[in-house]
């Protein structure tokens, strides 16, 4: 499921560059297209770069 989620989120991180290409030439709206494209980079590199640690069982103090 996770590499899923990353590959939907590298699809819609390269269509929303071109959207961005297309607001630069005045086709668009740039005050739309950049905040989506700046939040799916985000969650691009995110997604890619998250690993599940295993971090032990907390400690717990005797009483």
């Amino acid at each position: 499921m996770q590499d899923m989620l990353a590959f939907l989120f590298l699809i819609l991180t390269v269509i929303l560059f071109f959207l961005n290409i297309l607001a630069l030439m005045q086709l668009f709206s740039l005050y739309i297209t950049l905040p989506l494209l700046f939040i799916f980079l985000y969650l691009t590199i995110y997604t890619f770069t998250y690993k599940k640690v295993y971090r032990g069982t907390p400690f717990r103090k005797r009483e």
